[in-house]
């Protein structure tokens, strides 16, 4: 156990089951590996089969039971058969973390309607039919959704205005969620992870103007780490977090308070050239 895993409980989450979309990389199966480290069962679902089996060996070598599904989450049938079947195999769902995402950079002008499509529909329609399709598991656990959002739902970002508009429906989602919900114990919240190392999502968003850039943008001076998004999100699931609903989690550094105006600038003085799938 890491150390600062080790400042948590490695039964906080014993008994529990946690269903993780897109969890098969990135910041998803890093929380899913805390997770794992805690006590959880795990249900892992995302549309590459060969590489959430790959994950799904990971988390079971942590001591997690570990289902994994094809699913995409465009498909809300797909997703309610997977939790179907998440029920069966590990117990019914505790905690839904609705992570799967879509991205790339591009100025507003060159995005098509397809490509800007694409990202609100893994991003925010993804999120309300896990959550959907999960409602009636979590009503009877009292348990608890965490969506992961991003800084740019609520700051205005360069190249991103595809994934700023799904991200701000993701944040208004959550609140709607967690005002309908919470009389069923059904609590909801998002967690906003700022550049985290060793992520797709970093790599793709500083390939223009840089990792340094980036850096200098985070006021505690550098990138998180998949773990520290888990810990957060294992705290946000567990007893501790009993009263916690309708939040917005930043795990960034202090990136959000002017880490995107910077970033701004720098991508100013390259231009915006950046092209986006058809």
């Amino acid at each position: 156990m890491s150390d600062l895993l080790s400042n948590l409980s490695p039964t906080l989450l014993d008994g529990t089951t946690a269903f993780i979309t897109g969890g098969g990389s990135g910041i998803n199966l890093g929380i899913g590996k805390v997770f794992a480290a805690l006590g959880a069962n795990l249900s892992i679902c995302g549309r590459d089969g060969a590489k959430l089996q790959r994950a799904a060996t990971e988390l079971e070598e942590l001591g997690a039971r570990v289902v994994h599904c094809v699913a995409d989450v465009r498909d809300h049938d797909a997703l309610a058969a997977a939790m179907e079947r998440t029920a069966d195999a590990v117990g019914p769902i505790n905690t839904l973390i609705a992570g799967a995402a879509g991205n790339f950079n591009a100025p507003a002008e060159k995005i098509s309607a397809n490509g800007f499509a694409t990202v609100v529909g893994i991003d925010l329609l993804g999120a309300f039919n896990a959550a959907h399709a999960a409602f009636e598991q979590l009503a009877e656990t009292s348990g608890s959704i965490t969506f992961i959002s991003a800084g740019q739902a609520y700051a205005p970002t360069s190249n991103q205005v595809h994934a700023g508009a799904a991200k701000a429906g993701i944040e208004n989602l959550m609140q709607n969620l967690a005002l309908e919900w919470g009389p069923r114990g059904v609590r909801a919240n998002t967690i906003v992870p700022g550049p985290i190392a060793g992520t797709l999502g970093v790599e793709r968003l500083s390939a223009e103007v840089g990792a340094a850039e980036w850096r200098r943008a985070v006021p505690l001076g550098r990138f998180g780490t998949t773990e520290e998004v888990g810990v957060m999100a294992a705290v946000l699931a567990s007893p501790l977090a009993a009263y916690v609903s309708g939040c917005r989690i930043q795990v960034d550094g202090g990136f959000g308070l002017a880490g995107f105006g910077m970033l701004h600038r720098a991508w100013m003085d390259l231009g915006t050239g950046a092209t986006a799938p058809a």
